[in-house]
């Protein structure tokens, strides 16, 4: 038939050999050893890193970020390859790295990262750039060299601030510890990690949010709510809003957010945030001598202007990006309604009412511990803000 004609033997076999090349005449396609060669390369740099090894470190790539890093306290330091995209001798690597800070840290901090890699003349791959992959937070070495502080019960990590200021920061830190543990017990790590950055902008790069959520904002807690393995707790500081406190409330505020750390494993996603945020106020003010009108001016005018709030604050209430004398109320009525607890049924009855919301909701709690009902309770609630601010 026209057009149609037997291959010859010779080209038979060329047709084998360009079929080898590409896929394996009859096989599945060639592995590329890219993969297991960065992964490699970047389990030497992890191990330069826990090994304080500068000169190990450089040989793995760009020396940047290892004196960010020396001077933490380190127990683990890992990198696992999971994408790798390349383009002849140059790539880019996405990586989860995983730490832990020695005698702190239960289990791995894990953060994205993206690295840049180039190959040399020989086939050898090596680090050129390492970044906060995208939609992930930085980490406070990204913004420049740690500087590490140690109290007693508290371990202080700070950038762009002096050693004698991040004393100051340990020093607040071994109050609220102890402070914390009277208040609530020791069933938790009994110690805390504050980190200090810059600036407001470099707290937000922590969070993965804009500057403007935490306007104002003196400090958050970050960690997993809900499980008694405490992977990292930390505590992150907004220098310019905690920096214009009195010592007063720089002590409340760092109290505040140790209770957060202490509580974390009773607190689940069907805690309502005014009881979290008003027992960490609760404990904050336990010892600080503060009446309820100093320590919730805006909720006291409020009511003394006739205004009474008809329910107990909405999770929506604690939202950083709305209205600021709104936000306070809502703290302010969370810790009022923590104090109402304590005074009608005790210390330890307000401590056992956490626990239970955490473990079967709000309502059962209310019930078996309380004896009330979310109704009567909100009634109590209201009838204890005039009598204190009427």
């Amino acid at each position: 038939m026209a057009g149609r004609r037997r291959a010859s033997g010779s080209s038979v076999v060329a047709l084998c050999l360009l079929l080898v090349s590409l896929v394996g005449c009859g096989g599945g396609p060639t592995t590329d050893t890219a993969r297991a060669e960065v992964q490699r390369l970047l389990d030497r740099r992890a191990a330069a890193v826990l090994d304080d090894d500068e000169s190990g470190y450089r040989r793995t790539g760009t020396a940047t970020g290892f004196a960010q890093v020396r001077g933490l306290p380190l127990a683990d330091w890992s990198y696992r390859l999971t994408d790798l995209h390349r383009t002849g001798d140059r790539a880019t690597a996405d990586a989860e790295l995983r730490y832990r800070i020695a005698g702190f840290d239960k289990a791995p901090v894990t953060a994205g990262r993206t690295l840049g890699l180039t190959r040399d003349a020989d086939g050898d791959w090596s680090v050129t750039s390492d970044r906060p992959a995208r939609n992930s937070a930085e980490q406070l070495w990204d913004r420049g060299a740690v500087t590490v502080v140690r109290g007693e019960h508290s371990l202080v990590l700070g950038v762009g601030q002096s050693r004698k200021t991040l004393g100051l920061y340990a020093d607040l830190g071994d109050r609220a510890v102890p402070a914390v543990s009277q208040a609530w017990g020791t069933d938790w790590s009994g110690h805390v990690v504050v980190l200090v950055p810059q600036s407001l902008e470099a707290m937000a790069g922590l969070l993965g949010s804009p500057a403007t959520s935490y306007r104002g904002i003196a400090a958050v807690t970050t960690g997993e709510t809900g499980t008694a393995r405490a992977p990292a707790d930390r505590i992150i500081v907004n220098p310019e809003a905690y920096g214009v406190l009195g010592s007063v409330g720089k002590q409340v505020v760092l109290t505040h957010e140790t209770t957060h750390v202490a509580t974390r494993a009773h607190t689940d996603s069907g805690t309502p945030m005014w009881l979290s945020e008003g027992y960490a106020d609760w404990v904050g003010y336990r010892d600080s001598g503060r009446t309820p009108a100093e320590a919730a001016p805006e909720l006291a005018r409020s009511v003394a202007a006739g205004e009474v709030p008809t329910a107990l604050p909405d999770n929506g209430d604690f939202g950083f990006t709305g209205d600021s004398n709104a936000l306070a109320q809502a703290y302010e009525g969370g810790w009022m309604a923590c104090r109402l607890i304590e005074n009608r049924w005790g210390e330890r009855r307000l401590g056992e009412f956490y626990r239970a919301v955490g473990a079967t909701g709000l309502e059962a709690a209310l019930t078996d511990v309380l004896g009330t009902s979310v109704e009567e309770f909100t009634g109590w609630w209201r009838e204890y803000l005039r009598a204190q601010f009427g």
